[in-house]
């Protein structure tokens, strides 16, 4: 085990703001059958080519994007650079295979970093480690042409660490030419047989790296570098409990999510969450200490796929009101125990409990653990008030509550918000 203490970021702000916009766009936006279509279908770089020639965002927005994100209620965002086909979205000096060298034929990471900030939302960059179009980057059991044995037996001179300094000197770029940059985000690393990991991508240099530039930048925990990362991403599920580390505390982590199916826009997918998932995976994170990353795949026109569009702004609307149970909040304290079917979030600076409820119950709702602390209960959608009892279980005529509880009364019919959410305000 690593014995190795790194420096780390300030993460106050990212636990405080809980939810953030993932963007992946690239060249597989045109092919529009996922990100992964390189790897997937086995392309060479020449079949791959066609969509370097006919990548032309005309109806790219940045300032659109940038609200839809904000009314969303999302504080942050993090941006695809570059993703493993190795293709570029900012005027990089190192390769060709940049969008100025497309149709496109102008930058787009600078006009995104601009209108976000313009907006309020803090700046993050996604890096690929992996690169399958640079000509020094082996092949592995990752890449497209794995199983291509005379392009292995061809290729087998390739020098990995040109390619290790190809991605510090890319990084390099990134973290001088735009200002404070709050996150990077760096994807992915598999060592063992026919992988890659920290001795490939020469990890303590990178990291020496990106520290140096921009000391307070919160960097994820993919550089196959025990202990230095500032947060963890596990991807595609929610986290069975808080997440903890291997000395028992718990961690600070994001769970990056999609809509669909797919990080990349695919024309195709239907495999769509509905806003209730979304949302329910968005309070979870919170109630377990985590932060939630929602991915967007812009079309090959620029533009958000409409079903993202919608989905957005239904976040948006119930973040307009429920947004406090959200920001700045993090676990119940762990003597309360959540009703079924609810989770609880809890603000410790105002000393208030968030009881969120994914399923509607019938009039009556038990809270445990919380006689005399409770001063006073409302819906947080419309401030109105929430009645209560407290029951210590000493009525043996009384069965209807269970003992030395405190019982909400609800109305009957749930109020028209997709999860409601109770404000208990403690003493």
């Amino acid at each position: 085990m690593s014995t190795t203490t790194y420096p780390h970021g300030n993460t106050a702000w990212f636990t405080r703001d809980r939810l953030g916009m993932f963007i992946h766009w690239g060249l597989y936006s045109c092919a529009a059958r996922h990100e992964w279509v390189m790897n997937r279908e086995e392309l060479t770089v020449e079949q791959y080519r066609k969509y370097f020639e006919h990548f032309n965002p005309d109806l790219f927005d940045p300032v659109a994007w940038a609200r839809h994100a904000k009314n969303a209620g999302m504080k942050y965002f993090v941006i695809t650079t570059k993703h493993h086909e190795g293709f570029c979205l900012w005027d990089t000096r190192y390769t060709d295979y940049k969008v100025t060298n497309t149709p496109c034929g102008k930058e787009l990471i600078g006009p995104l970093v601009e209108a976000f900030r313009n907006e309020g939302l803090k700046v993050g960059f996604y890096y690929s480690l992996i690169d399958w179009r640079y000509p020094d980057f082996p092949v592995d059991a990752r890449h497209p042409q794995r199983n291509d044995s005379e392009f292995r037996t061809k290729t087998q001179g390739r020098d990995v660490s040109r390619y290790a300094a190809y991605m510090r000197n890319q990084v390099e770029e990134l973290l001088t030419r735009f200002g404070p940059v709050d996150i990077i985000w760096f994807d992915f690393s598999y060592p063992g047989h026919d992988g890659k990991g920290k001795d490939d991508w020469e990890s303590e240099k990178l990291l020496s790296l990106v520290r140096k530039l921009q000391p307070d930048i919160l960097i994820n925990n993919r550089l196959d570098l025990n202990g230095a990362g500032d947060f963890v991403t596990p991807e595609q599920y929610q986290p069975h409990g808080k997440v903890l580390g291997n000395d028992g505390k718990p961690l600070v982590w994001e769970a990056c999510q999609t809509f669909s199916g797919s990080w990349g826009y695919h024309r195709d997918e239907q495999t769509w969450k509905s806003i209730g998932q979304i949302l329910r995976m968005l309070i979870d994170g919170v109630a377990k200490g985590g932060n939630l990353l929602l991915n967007v795949g812009p079309t090959a026109r620029g533009e958000f796929d409409f079903r993202a569009i919608e989905k957005l702004e239904q976040m948006g609307q119930w973040m307009r009101v429920n947004g406090v149970s959200i920001y700045e909040c993090g676990p119940a304290p762990d003597e309360l125990t959540c009703p079924p079917d609810c989770r609880y979030t809890f603000n410790a600076t105002k000393n208030r409990l968030y009881l969120h409820l994914f399923a509607w119950p019938f009039r009556f709702l038990h809270l445990q653990n919380l006689i005399g602390k409770i001063e006073y209960a409302q819906f947080l959608h419309d401030a109105s008030e929430i009645l209560f009892e407290e029951h210590t279980g000493t009525d043996v005529h009384d069965i209807k509550r269970p003992k030395n509880c405190v019982t909400l009364k609800l109305p009957a019919v749930k109020p028209p918000i997709e999860i409601p959410v109770i404000e208990l305000f403690l003493k």
